[in-house]
């Protein structure tokens, strides 16, 4: 791949950025097709009619759909909510990796803010964590007891872009074990009632109990989901129920076990057990149709900016094709944003190799755009 020589100086954030009626051109492999083939970015939209005097920036590269992180927190740290230079800063490191569109899946801050702002990432909302009492960790969620939840799936489905996110489960100390939060019928009930809104629900559930009954119950999303058994995962493929798996963060599980190991020895025995099925999950959704996206869970105590090894993660399991598809053109199209169709917002990246070959070749983007506006060249 080439850059034009008047790109700007490699590595610079927010530089060469097209400015309102630049025009560039764009040569390479546009994916998911196969073809080699030439695109122009006019006034923030992709167009596949020859424009003339348009700059050359990207020739003969691989050109993908900006790439999605679908499970992120931009707004939440360790201790909870952080301030907007910080939210700003994360949502910087995630564009540097690539990624144009977030789903947040919870933040204990409002970021609408940043939609108005150039160069950051679409974000799509799920508003706040939802959790019962004392039951999640402290700073990231809105409490509410069970006979509270419809009323506020309904209020954070509005403060959000088409999203809830319930915790599904957590340790319960008495019990020493995951188990879920919410009881069956009570969950059925605001999922029913966030879809009366047109508002889809996910739920964070790492064990058993937890994502069989809010798949019975209805709802759209599972996010981690190791506990998921043969007979969920059909049913979720039947009700077309996603699934991000978040599994390069899992990596996390044993350290988790390690550390409750003495006082909640059940628990750190489940945690690794939930650990060690996480790829067979996966594989098994993906044999049965379920739809798989990628996820970082960044914020809280990850990083921003690593979506890479979570599209190494589902390659090892399905492949290079099926993980560069969940973590972009998929993914854009479950969360109701185009690919690089004509007309479309030009949010984009190029590398120089195929990343179906090797998606490891992200990790050096010759070029990242939103909107039209280039966020990243590397010569």
């Amino acid at each position: 791949m080439t850059l034009s020589p008047s790109s700007s100086r490699p590595g610079s954030p927010n530089s060469g950025r097209v400015r309102g009626g630049a025009v560039v051109h764009l040569n390479g492999v546009v994916l998911p097709d196969r073809q080699p083939r030439d695109l122009w970015v006019v006034d923030g939209q992709v167009t596949y009619e020859p424009v003339a005097h348009a700059e050359t920036v990207i020739r003969d590269g691989w050109i993908l759909p900006g790439l999605v992180d679908a499970h992120c927190h931009v707004g939440l740290a360790s201790g909870g909510a952080v301030d907007r230079a910080t939210a700003e800063a994360q949502a910087r490191a995630d564009l540097a990796s690539g990624v144009t569109l977030i789903r947040d899946a919870g933040s204990p801050i409002d970021t609408h803010w940043l939609d108005d702002e150039p160069g950051f990432p679409r974000i799509v909302r799920a508003g706040r964590h939802i959790a019962a009492p004392r039951r999640y960790l402290r700073g990231f969620a809105v409490e509410v007891a069970p006979e509270d939840l419809v009323e506020e799936v309904v209020r954070q489905g509005r403060a959000g872009d088409g999203w809830v996110k319930l915790v599904g489960d957590w340790i319960d100390r008495e019990e020493g074990d995951l188990a879920p939060l919410w009881p069956r019928q009570i969950a059925q009930a605001a999922i029913e009632a966030a879809h009366r809104i047109g508002v889809r629900v996910t739920a964070h559930c790492f064990g058993e109990q937890s994502v069989s009954e809010l798949v019975d119950a209805g709802i759209d999303g599972i996010e981690h989901g190791c506990g998921a058994d043969e007979s969920t995962i059909e049913q979720m493929a039947r009700r077309q129920v996603a699934l991000v798996p978040t599994l390069d963060n899992l990596k996390i599980f044993p350290g988790i076990a390690d550390q409750a190991e003495s006082k909640y020895p059940v628990y750190a025995a489940h945690m690794r057990h939930l650990y060690g099925r996480r790829t067979e999950v996966v594989r098994m959704a993906v044999e049965a149709g379920v739809s798989v996206y990628a996820g970082t869970d960044a914020g809280g105590t990850r990083a921003h900016g690593t979506i890479l090894g979570e599209i190494e993660a589902l390659a090892e399991v399905g492949g290079a094709e099926l993980a560069l598809g969940a973590a972009s053109w998929r993914a854009r199209r479950w969360l109701g944003f185009p690919g690089l169709d004509e007309g479309a917002a030009a949010d984009l990246v190029a590398v120089r190799f195929d990343p179906r070959i090797d998606p490891r070749v992200l990790a050096q983007p010759s070029l990242i755009m939103v909107g039209g506006r280039i966020c990243r060249t590397d010569g």
